[in-house]
């Protein structure tokens, strides 16, 4: 294997990893954006892995055939919402504590999914694997292109998607008068509602979004690596896409390569035990690469964080 190939397959396994990061990061920043902290976007990815297995393994037992990936993306964003559906009326209407709520979801989505599981498939652990999964496209003439072609330009439907979804999030945060009331509402709550803006109503806008893309981002992983859906199957990838939310300064593209970032420190965890030397090195030191990572990333980017100014702050239109 050469020089050119290493580097080729790196970047592959890069964009494999970094799509579900992608997906989650741009959810939480639009619940951020609009001044609600989601930590609950592990949970949240729980939520729609698990109902990409489920909803995957009865349509493609019904016979949907190539449909039924699609029809399980779409259902993962649909439980998603219902998720978050949990952190909008609790800390929206009712005013509760934002962190507390998120990490209520984390628990409660991995013992609710866990259960499920657990009860429609016979007590076993595990989702059956799916016999439809997505399969990767290839850019006609760009997949011929030397290293690049098979790098970055064969690749899974969703990473096409998530690359056109951060376009349009940039454009839609920064560039439309929805953007700027929903960036309002989570820098100055109380002068947006004087001017007529709703807090509740773009903070569950917000909320939702996240939902339905962290869904997304549990979708694709079950859709596109593990094909089955187990209590283990996100493993902390919520986290890292919080990490990713944070140093991309909740910006669309910026959280577009904080998360490729991330993705290549899991493509080198498992690209780097294809290697000799890495018999030599326990797997626990590979397997723990990313998380160390996030961090000291999200040490170095302490006091230098962009959040919006009402972040974390329930609103009481009585008090303004």
């Amino acid at each position: 294997m050469n020089v050119l190939d290493i580097i080729g397959q790196l970047l592959h396994i890069t964009l494999v990893f970094s799509t579900a990061l992608v997906f989650t990061a741009l959810g939480g920043m639009f619940a951020e954006r609009s001044g609600v902290v989601n930590i609950g976007l592990e949970g949240l990815m729980v939520t729609g892995a698990f109902a990409a297995a489920v909803i995957g393994d009865y349509t493609g037992q019904a016979g949907f055939g190539g449909g039924a990936p699609w029809v399980a993306f779409a259902a993962a964003a649909l439980f998603g919402m219902l998720m978050s559906l949990l952190l909008a009326v609790s800390t929206i209407t009712f005013r509760a504590d934002q962190t507390v709520v998120g990490i209520v979801i984390n628990i409660f989505a991995v013992g609710l999914t866990l259960y499920l599981t657990k009860s429609l498939f016979e007590g076993s652990g595990q989702t059956p694997q799916l016999n439809e999964v997505f399969s990767k496209w290839s850019i006609p003439y760009l997949s011929d292109i030397p290293l690049l072609g098979q790098a970055i330009f064969t690749a899974y439907p969703t990473t096409y998607i998530v690359i056109a979804i951060a376009i349009i999030s940039y454009f839609v945060l920064f560039r439309t008068p929805f953007g700027l009331r929903m960036r309002a509402v989570g820098e100055h709550p109380s002068s947006a509602d004087t001017v007529g803006i709703s807090v509740t109503k773009y903070r569950y806008i917000g909320v939702l979004l996240s939902g339905l893309l962290a869904g997304l981002g549990g979708a694709t992983i079950t859709l596109t690596t593990t094909s089955s859906f187990a209590h283990n199957t996100i493993s902390g990838q919520g986290f890292i896409a919080l990490a990713a939310l944070i140093f991309g300064r909740r910006h669309p593209i910026g959280i577009l390569f904080a998360a490729m970032f991330f993705g290549l420190a899991q493509a080198l965890r498992n690209f780097a035990q294809l290697f000799d030397f890495a018999k030599q090195i326990p797997n626990e030191v590979f397997y723990m690469l990313p998380y160390v990572l996030t961090l000291i990333v999200l040490a170095s980017a302490a006091g230098r964080s962009n959040a919006p100014a009402a972040l974390g702050q329930p609103y009481d239109p009585a008090k303004r």
